[in-house]
């Protein structure tokens, strides 16, 4: 069985991070006014980060996650052909030292959400580039860096601006959502 590697964050799913600075800096943003990876740019100044992210230490920002349509459908299909391993940056640079939290937060939404998965197959790490699958599927590109035969950028808000020639020249597909990811893997299947 091929192994196929999917991040959790713009791609499963989109967390209540954006939720709760929009409650602390009562605002309304939604995610597409962004088109930068961090949007915590947004908080301003380095006083501000540091309360916002100490208000984060307490909160589960996967309880209610906003799960990406078709992204259960798909992954039970392709759970039938591929050894599925979830991988995700979980450690906050901003908070390193308190980044164990997110790990079982994202844990417990993976086994409350996709039971039908491996656990023994979920990967919680600060660098994803040491491992390796046949097939993988993130939203940075700089993830996708690695010798995966077929490399999947899954289109998220910060994203939109790549172009199909720095994907090709990157050796990539782009996917809008899991039904293009559905038709691409199990086609091949």
């Amino acid at each position: 069985m091929e192994k196929l590697l999917i991040d959790i964050d713009e791609v499963l799913c989109q967390s209540t991070f954006l939720d709760e600075m929009n409650k602390f800096l009562k605002t309304n943003y939604k995610i597409d006014d962004f088109t930068e990876y961090y949007i915590d740019d947004a908080l301003g100044s380095d006083e501000n980060k540091q309360k916002f992210y100490k208000i984060l230490e307490d909160k589960d920002l996967y309880k209610n996650a906003k799960i990406y349509d078709g992204a259960v459908k798909t992954l039970k299909k392709l759970n039938d052909f591929y050894e599925i391993y979830i991988c995700s940056a979980c450690v906050m640079f901003c908070m390193p030292e308190k980044s164990g939290i997110f790990f079982k937060h994202k844990f417990d939404f993976l086994i409350k959400n996709f039971p039908f998965l491996n656990p023994d197959r979920f990967i919680f790490t600060g660098a994803k580039n040491i491992f390796k699958a046949d097939i993988q599927i993130d939203d940075k590109l700089s993830n996708l860096k690695g010798d995966a035969k077929t490399k999947i950028l899954f289109t998220a808000y910060h994203n939109k601006q790549i172009t199909s020639t720095e994907l090709k020249n990157a050796n990539c597909v782009r996917c809008d959502n899991w039904q293009q990811i559905e038709n691409l893997l199990l086609k091949r299947s």
